[in-house]
């Protein structure tokens, strides 16, 4: 692997950790691509490339992961768990935990008992597969 290659590859893991510590922050290709020190447009274009699938949809999983977390082991309201974790509203909300996890948090929620296994598996069973 080349110099350059390992360069980039670092500047994307840099990005994406960044989501994955600051998921429920608002942010953008403009700030992400900051982090990796590129340009927007290179940055969205090598995200993609490298992880294969695009940055927004890569947070959007990310936070729709963590919603599910809290949807089966807490009591808090759909709409609390909503803002949490980084949605603006609750319809985009649905819609996109619709169409990631394949039912509406609600329904989620209901059929999502916690059950006594280790976490492990728990977290390899209930990832998303989008």
């Amino acid at each position: 692997m080349s110099r350059t290659v390992e360069e980039t590859n670092r500047r994307m893991l840099r990005a994406r950790d960044t989501m994955d510590r600051a998921y429920a922050q608002p942010l953008d290709v403009p700030a992400l691509a900051r982090v990796a020190h590129v340009s927007p447009g290179h940055f969205a274009r090598t995200f993609r490339a490298t992880f294969g699938e695009t940055p927004h949809r890569y947070l959007q999983r990310r936070r729709v992961e963590r919603a599910m977390f809290l949807l089966r082991e807490t009591d808090r309201s759909v709409t609390d768990i909503c803002y949490e974790v980084g949605f603006g509203s609750t319809g985009t909300f649905s819609r996109t935990f619709s169409d990631i996890v394949g039912r509406s948090p609600r329904t989620y929620r209901k059929e999502a008992a916690p059950a006594n296994v280790p976490t492990c598996f728990t977290k390899a069973w209930m990832r998303p597969n989008d």
